[in-house]
């Protein structure tokens, strides 16, 4: 039996915990000579309430997530990680990381932060860790971080 994880779908939205997240997957990647599969999602759950449209990715709303996964993808290729993917999604992010994009790169380890930016949901809905967890077909790591400092080191790792 092969407990090697091949492809590792890690979850980022620019919190501290998703940076250090991040950092995580690619000591993992890097050890497993893993694909790493990055994904940034915009919650339209409350968006399209709003504006009666879903927005597409050349809406503005996406610019913050084409940046942070350019810049995380230079930083696991320059880490030593042969391939990495990049997504980004719109929709309820514990639906599309758990159910839609992990079974589209056939992953075998989610790797997300444990808090993420929306505390509003997190106190109405539950975390979307908590969700990824309790829907995922294959392994969750969910990495938490207690240290500011340390989570910044990770951003800019």
């Amino acid at each position: 039996m092969d407990f090697a994880y091949k492809q590792i779908l890690a979850a980022v939205d620019g919190s501290d915990e998703a940076a250090w997240a991040f950092k995580k997957a690619v000591e993992i990647a890097l050890r497993n000579k893993s694909v790493l599969n990055l994904i940034y999602v915009v919650d339209t759950r409350s968006y399209s309430a709003m504006t009666k449209r879903v927005p597409n990715v050349d809406d503005r709303v996406f610019d913050h997530g084409k940046e942070l996964l350019e810049r995380y993808k230079r930083n696991a290729l320059d880490a030593g990680i042969p391939e990495v993917n990049v997504f980004i999604a719109a929709g309820s992010p514990y639906k599309v990381i758990s159910r839609d994009y992990a079974k589209r790169v056939e992953a075998d380890l989610i790797v997300c932060g444990a808090q993420g930016l929306n505390a509003v949901e997190r106190y109405l809905m539950g975390s979307v860790s908590q969700h990824i967890v309790r829907s995922s077909h294959c392994d969750v790591l969910v990495v938490r971080t207690g240290d500011t400092e340390d989570a910044a080191e990770a951003e800019r790792a």
